[in-house]
């Protein structure tokens, strides 16, 4: 088939994947983190015309965050948002009051304190805390970032809400063989 046509069609399957998860409620424990995708400022060739790009106004401003629930044993959820702050109301949608909430310490996350049992965890001295972590949203934006460098090389844009939830399905199906994953998204797609 033409591109096109492959490219419409893997795009339906990714649309499928995502509706599976479009209504999870998240419970138990439940970790929350973001990443930035796209927005890429390409350094010019001449050190001396080099700025730096961590600054904001160097910035291109198509940057966009992925925030990812993961339920420890259980569904993972990913939302685009411009900051990782942004996903609060997409977490008091879908985090049942219950749950507890791990979280690393950007700034973003402090409303979360006023509505579940949160956990931080300070990246910069220590990965695992008195049993806070986010290890398995760090392993989802893992397999996001290799998805983008490994296979579908430039993941950002309108489409990046559509390769987050691919992940994020094929996360949640990761021990199940790949026949049985072809016939759900089969399934799913019809």
């Amino acid at each position: 088939v033409q591109y096109k046509t492959a490219f419409v069609l893997s795009h339906k399957l990714r649309e499928a994947m995502a509706a599976e998860q479009a209504d999870a409620k998240l419970g138990g424990i439940v970790e929350i983190d973001g990443a930035y995708f796209g927005g890429y400022v390409k350094p010019e060739n001449v050190k001396a015309d080099r700025k730096d790009r961590r600054l904001a106004f160097n910035r291109s401003g198509k940057r966009q965050c992925v925030v990812i629930m993961r339920e420890r044993n259980g569904k993972s959820l990913p939302f685009v948002v411009a900051n990782e702050g942004d996903a609060v109301p997409f977490v008091r949608d879908h985090v049942g009051t219950l749950a507890t909430i791990h979280a690393d310490e950007g700034a973003g996350w402090d409303a979360l304190h006023a509505g579940w049992d949160t956990r931080r965890v300070n990246h910069s001295v220590q990965f695992f805390d008195k049993g806070a972590c986010t290890n398995q949203a760090e392993s989802y934006f893992s397999r996001l970032r290799r998805m983008e460098v490994g296979t579908h090389h430039n993941i950002a844009g309108p489409y990046l809400r559509a390769y987050a939830g691919e992940a994020a399905w094929r996360e949640d199906n990761r021990r199940v063989d790949n026949g049985a994953q072809a016939l759900t998204v089969g399934a799913l797609a019809m």
